[in-house]
């Protein structure tokens, strides 16, 4: 009866949007902003020991996007799955979607571990013969990767709790994990304390400490304090009919994030024909947006929990009300960024004791390719709907489009045609324009054909 009871008044279906979304996002908002703190911060430290080690952990972006891009995906998988099951009052459906939820992980993050025996060797081979930058991206990636089980379980269990509307927890778990990794990097990487000065090494060791950290505290919330959602292992069977589900949303969602290790593993190798320092600059601003982007992306994560819970509850008035209220502060927020951008570049690539080369290349290539976060923003609030609803796939479509079909040739192009790097970083503003497109034309179908009818 009092399970009953704390499914009946869950804040997603009776608060009102603009609170409730202030209150599922801005948690999330704000842990964002401490991982992409994070991302600087570590990169601002390596920068201190070489523009080789800056290089190397550009080159090593796409192989470690490919690994959150899985944890993320899985776990957006069993967030929509598990918010819908609680809208729906479909208490067994929560629970098996956590536990079969967990072994998902768990698979994931055994196949990371192994792959980080055998490939970051190869792969920085196949970008470089510049042996400084193959020694440290080979034991940067190396290190992430075996130590990799901590991001897959930290993101279980935060998306747990998100899926339920505890995203102050969130919050704590992912705060706690990025602070932890903060305070480690220049201790490893230099040696204070005692600690013998690891360099790059110490960088990848800050890394997966801050990760298990995360893990550790998010468990510890979710088993204290997350009563709606029961995550049973003792006795258990896989459940393909849940597994099939979380995959329908997963899969996608990780072709979708994974697309951009494709197009940043290609993007190096256009930039470096121009120069090495063109792709530290790559690194730089992938490095510098996170504190646009992440900001939304949490606002997107706080949305989505909340449309699917009130698709399951069919109340199609609060699904359009919370899209709206994501697409004003989405654009609200990237407006901001692009002006800081566009004001501040110098300041910003500063940071990264950048030289006068690195700042002739870098200032043109901030400001440009900000223009586009505007766009993005709408494009970001229309996704949010495609994850929830379980149309995942016209993610993956919008994403191929904007980093693979439209900004790889055009960046090619661009370079080719006019041999002027500054002409390459419009590719960026191409691809966000015609993928926004594409995001209306999606949004549009799903209203009328799903969202309307309710």
């Amino acid at each position: 009866m009092q399970r009953e009871s704390s499914f009946r008044e869950n804040k997603m279906g009776v608060m009102p949007i603009g609170k409730l979304l202030f209150t599922m996002s801005v948690p999330m908002m704000i842990s964002m902003l401490v991982q992409a703190l994070y991302n600087v911060v570590d990169s601002i430290f390596v920068s201190r020991i070489s523009e080789n080690a800056l290089t190397a952990l550009s080159m090593a972006f796409p192989i470690q996007n490919l690994m959150i891009s899985v944890a993320v995906g899985v776990g957006t998988g069993i967030n929509a799955i598990l918010s819908r099951a609680l809208g729906a009052k479909n208490e067994k459906q929560v629970n098996d979607s956590a536990s079969n939820g967990f072994l998902l992980m768990a698979i994931s993050g055994i196949v990371f571990m192994l792959l980080g025996l055998v490939l970051p060797n190869p792969f920085f081979h196949m970008q470089t013969d510049i042996v400084g930058i193959i020694e440290a991206g080979t034991t940067y990636t190396s290190i992430v990767l075996i130590g990799s089980f901590g991001i897959f379980m930290q993101v279980f269990f935060e998306r747990l709790l998100q899926s339920t509307g505890k995203t102050l927890m969130t919050m704590i778990s992912q705060a706690t994990g990025a602070i932890v990794n903060i305070i480690m990097d220049p201790i490893l990487i230099f040696g204070y304390f005692g600690f013998p000065a690891m360099g790059v090494a110490g960088a990848a060791y800050a890394t997966i400490l801050g990760q298990w950290t995360g893990a550790l505290i998010g468990c510890m919330l979710h088993t204290h304090f997350n009563t709606e959602v029961q995550m049973r292992l003792r006795g258990f069977r896989p459940n393909l009919v849940i597994i099939q589900l979380i995959l329908k949303i997963a899969v996608p969602s990780i072709v979708m994030m994974s697309i951009g290790s494709i197009m940043n593993f290609l993007m190096n190798q256009i930039l470096i024909s121009f120069t090495a320092t063109a792709v530290a600059v790559f690194g730089i601003y992938f490095k510098l947006q996170s504190f646009v982007f992440m900001p939304v992306f949490g606002l997107n994560n706080g949305g989505v929990p909340i449309i699917a819970y009130n698709y399951g509850a069919k109340r199609a008035d609060r699904m359009r009300q919370t899209v709206r209220y994501i697409m004003i502060a989405a654009v609200t927020v990237m407006s901001v960024g692009m002006l800081i951008f566009q004001i501040f570049p110098e300041q910003l690539l500063s940071l990264f004791e950048a030289s006068p080369d690195m700042l002739l290349l870098g200032i043109p290539a901030l400001r440009t390719i900000s223009l586009n976060f505007p766009i993005a923003a709408v494009g970001i609030a229309m996704v949010s709907v495609f994850q929830a609803l379980g149309y995942s796939i016209y993610s993956m479509i919008i994403s191929l489009i904007r980093q693979l079909i439209v900004l790889i040739p055009s960046a090619y192009l661009l370079a080719r045609l006019t041999g002027n790097l500054n002409m390459t970083w419009w590719a960026f503003v191409i691809a966000e324009g015609v993928s926004l497109l594409c995001c209306f034309y999606f949004y549009r179908r799903i209203r009328r054909n799903v969202i309307d009818i309710l």
